[in-house]
């Protein structure tokens, strides 16, 4: 099965994430990850939701039904190579006295991942990267007793030169300052 990115671009308003997953659960489509943020213009909500599917006309289909629902501005289906995108996730890691200390150095240098907190007992690491970048670092982490782990869905920007303002006349929106 093919992984496609659908953006959504919606107003911000209640109920609009329940209309949304509908329409996805009437199709029997699992959500594989589903981030949902700001944009740059107040008002304006993004939808980043991933899901597996193994024909591209029922992703086109599921894009033109999501293009109905009253309070969506702009929908667009992607496959990866067409976007630049990333997660985050969080390792909470033991750290008992008498452990294997961890390697910062390779931490750092090699899987270009952080520690965002250091306690006593344990750190938290903050990792950015692909899915398989992340659960890479999860099998080099293992053995130091992962105490939790959680990982975002997935962010993405098109790598079109378009942007949100050539769908969405610039007169109607008002910018964050």
């Amino acid at each position: 099965m093919t992984p496609y990115t659908i953006c959504v671009f919606t107003e911000n308003t209640i109920g609009i994430l329940n209309k949304i997953t509908t329409i996805l659960t009437r199709r029997r489509i699992n959500i594989d990850s589903l981030t949902v943020s700001e944009t740059e213009r107040k008002g304006i909500s993004r939808f980043t939701i991933v899901i597996h599917h193994e024909s591209r006309e029922a992703v086109e289909k599921l894009v033109r039904q999501i293009r109905k629902v009253i309070e969506v501005l702009a929908v667009f289906g992607y496959l990866n190579e067409d976007i630049a995108y990333n997660e985050i996730a969080m390792f909470k890691i033991s750290t008992p006295i008498g452990a294997k200390p961890l390697d910062i150095e390779t931490i750092n240098k090699v899987y270009k991942a952080w520690v965002v907190y250091w306690d006593l007992s344990y750190v938290i690491i903050q990792k950015t990267g692909t899915e398989e970048e992340i659960f890479e670092f999860f099998d080099y982490i293992k053995p130091h007793e992962i105490l939790e782990f959680v990982r975002s869905g997935r962010v993405a920007v098109s790598k079109s030169p378009h942007t949100l303002v050539d769908y969405l006349p610039e007169a109607q929106w008002e910018y964050y300052q």
